[in-house]
């Protein structure tokens, strides 16, 4: 029989107030203040880690909402560092190239010293998108090239990179985010963004099995709605009726959890698509 680990001290039961201190981090999709990535960043900065920030500035600045200044995100992220040594360091990418993701976990880790402690992968393609009878090849393949190829490629490039480290390396962990698609109703009007998020929750038990060996975890976080910008008006103020709170989720909601699910407390949850929805009515 294998002998039971012994009981936590009372000293390793104290909340280390920078859990992530000497951590280093890549977060996707960091490229505007109003959207979750950043909001992730500032949490993983404030828990004590250094912090890649990746963005494609080209996309959101053809989306309504607009583009943020690569520089204004960094220096959001910089105010929130807790860690006197530790960094912020950005480079943008686009990730529907099949080399770019690969080429991304490098720079990376050399920009950080070496080494990625945490991957969050956040981003995702907006728009080129519609309900069943309006999707085309062309729109199926570009949310493939992005939404879901782009972030197995870069969980593999990852993991070939913790394998070399030394077997004492702090836990690697990766963390991806869906949007709700396998709960009542689904996503109807998104049919190529919903089949690639959808692919993501269902291979997350998979990668964790595959990295297990490495002692990372994978997790996957549905964030739910989130004010990120893109609704107004009355349709904002619907969306906010569905919640028993009366609002949306902020950014920093689900930011919470995934930067929680980077520290050593979450070492024991691995394979999991945990929805982070404030219970929000459907």
């Amino acid at each position: 029989m294998t002998p039971r680990s012994p009981s936590p001290t009372a000293e390793t039961l104290r909340r280390d107030p920078l859990p992530l201190r000497g951590r280093t981090a890549l977060v996707t999709g960091a490229a505007r203040r109003a959207g979750i990535g950043y909001a992730v960043a500032r949490r993983l900065a404030a828990y004590g880690a250094s912090v890649y920030l990746h963005h494609h500035v080209p996309h959101d600045a053809a989306m309504p909402w607009g583009a943020d200044r690569p520089e204004e995100v960094v220096a959001g992220v910089r105010e929130a560092l807790a860690d006197p040594g530790a960094r912020v360091v950005d480079g943008p990418g686009d990730l529907s190239g099949p080399q770019a993701p690969a080429e991304l976990v490098a720079r990376a880790a050399d920009a950080l010293g070496g080494r990625l402690d945490i991957l969050v992968a956040n981003h995702a393609l907006s728009g080129s998108d519609g309900p069943l009878d309006a999707i085309d090849a062309a729109m199926l393949d570009a949310h493939w090239a992005v939404d879901a190829r782009s972030v197995i490629l870069l969980v593999q490039a990852y993991a070939r990179l913790r394998a070399a480290l030394p077997p004492r390396a702090p836990g690697g962990r990766v963390v991806m985010t869906t949007s709700g698609q396998d709960i009542a109703g689904g996503m109807p009007q998104e049919i190529a963004y919903a089949l690639q998020k959808g692919a993501l929750a269902s291979v997350t038990r998979s990668l964790a099995t595959a990295l297990a060996e490495h002692a990372v975890t994978v997790n996957t976080v549905n964030p739910g709605p989130v004010d990120t910008g893109y609704l107004t008006g009355e349709a904002h103020r619907a969306v906010a009726s569905m919640f028993p709170a009366g609002r949306w989720g902020m950014p920093d909601d689900p930011a919470r959890l995934i930067a929680w699910l980077a520290t050593d407390e979450a070492e024991w949850i691995t394979g999991q698509v945990i929805d982070s929805e404030g219970g929000f009515r459907r």
